[in-house]
């Protein structure tokens, strides 16, 4: 009951199309007398105009006014019922607790992060993708750039046709993702040796999705070293891994991802190898076997859609068959695990000997032995060298080369540019 008419009718309408739907009288106080309202056609108008600018997703099909005479007065009515697309909420304020209202009793509060989202599930499905985003204010600067680099547009009516808009006008999760307010990262560290006992290198890729697939790329690609083979007067050169695999390892990772689970999504660069690590098992029914023989049920489909009309991916399956090609003629091959909540892809390097099942993998010299072992044989080195040799960039060799005549293992000879390392 309300006296008379204030905004805050709008939390309760929310509130009765969230819940179990209900009536609202104005024109009665709160202690049950019956006050009136003086022109009850104008506040149906005031109540109709707010509910409809004020409220998402549209409630004005299930918000109905009725004016009654009582005790000699006009009150209004306003009933609502249930709605459909539940949760609504006040536009201002988005789907949060202090825009989503239900009705408690005889009051209406604000809804729990909890109860949104059983709401938004029970009205949108399970789907991921097409379910509302709890987050509304979202921007696709990226997005639009990647589109316009297509000659694509990516305008509302695009958006609505590829499933970032709903048909209520509402950012899906699926806008979330390729929205410049991604929440889920992607993770990548880059190791010293086979293990994780020598950290070298960390960084992490946030934003759209499709900016985390460019920026995890590059740094991909800069590790991806470039070596040259020489048989007779001809060089060869060739990458430690295949650009193939690792771009459809990472495009894998991405595109078919669980995305309702927050954890991100993991890439470890290891000294023989690259492993892709992202959320989600396979999906129900579907085997590693049916995997590895080129079926696909995407997880994401409307996501896989957005990637193939940017030309990112051919066709679906395809995948899996292409990073093992790029490995056919090789002792090593890429491996594949799948458990129930994550899947695995392992990149070898190139010319990497392939190891026994239960063989156990030979100790790697470390960094130091290994400049040790090259100035036995040539008589010196020098800085630049010892980066060649290693792999390593300008700090670390550095950093090796003061421990090493730390620990008394080398001394240095020259000056500048001429500065040469041998034995003690």
């Amino acid at each position: 009951m309300k006296r008379i008419y204030t905004e805050e009718i709008r939390k309760e309408i929310i509130a009765m199309a969230n819940t179990a739907g209900g009536a609202i009288y104005v024109g009665i106080a709160d202690n049950g007398e019956v006050v009136g309202v003086e022109e009850p056609d104008g506040v149906i108008q005031r109540i109709s105009n707010s509910v409809r600018d004020a409220i998402k997703p549209d409630v004005t099909m299930f918000v109905s006014y009725e004016t009654m005479d009582v005790a000699d007065k006009q009150i209004v009515c306003v009933t609502v019922q249930c709605g459909a697309a539940r949760p609504y909420y006040l536009a201002a304020k988005g789907l949060r607790p202090e825009g989503v209202y239900v009705r408690q009793g005889t009051s209406s509060v604000p809804a729990s992060d909890a109860a949104i989202r059983r709401m938004i599930v029970n009205t949108d499905g399970d789907n991921y993708e097409d379910m509302r985003s709890l987050r509304q204010d979202l921007t696709f600067k990226h997005a639009e750039a990647v589109f316009a680099e297509r000659k694509l547009e990516l305008g509302i009516p695009q958006m609505k046709t590829l499933g970032l808009i709903g048909v209520d006008g509402i950012y899906t999760n699926l806008g979330l993702l390729l929205s410049d307010q991604c929440p889920h990262i992607i993770k990548a560290a880059t190791f010293d040796g086979t293990d994780q006992q020598n950290f070298h290198d960390r960084r992490e890729f946030s934003g759209s999705l499709l900016k985390q697939l460019r920026d995890a790329y590059a740094y991909l690609d800069l590790r991806n070293q470039t070596r040259a083979t020489f048989e007779g007067l001809y060089r060869t050169d060739h990458r430690d891994y295949p650009e193939t695999a690792l771009r459809e390892a990472l495009l894998n990772a991405i595109v078919h991802r669980d995305y309702a689970f927050s954890a991100s999504t993991l890439i470890s660069i290891y000294s023989d190898r690259i492993e892709f690590v992202s959320i989600g098992g396979l999906v129900q029914g579907i085997t590693l076997e049916d995997v590895l023989m080129g079926l696909s049920v995407c997880r994401n489909q409307k996501l896989a859609n957005v990637f193939y009309r940017l030309e990112l991916i051919e066709a679906y399956g395809t995948g899996m068959r292409k990073i093992q090609t790029a490995y056919q003629n090789e002792n090593r091959k890429p491996e594949i695990n799948a458990s129930s909540n994550a899947f695995k892809i392992v990149l070898p390097k190139l010319g990497e000997k392939a190891v026994p099942q239960n063989a156990i993998r030979p100790q790697r010299m470390n960094q130091a032995d290994v400049v040790l072992n090259s100035i036995r044989e040539n008589g010196d080195i020098s800085r630049r060298e010892i980066e060649e040799l290693l792999g390593i960039k300008t700090v670390t060799a550095i950093r090796l080369l003061r421990k090493m005549q730390d620990q008394d293992s080398i001394v240095a000879v020259g000056q500048g540019r001429n500065t040469r390392y041998v034995l003690k």
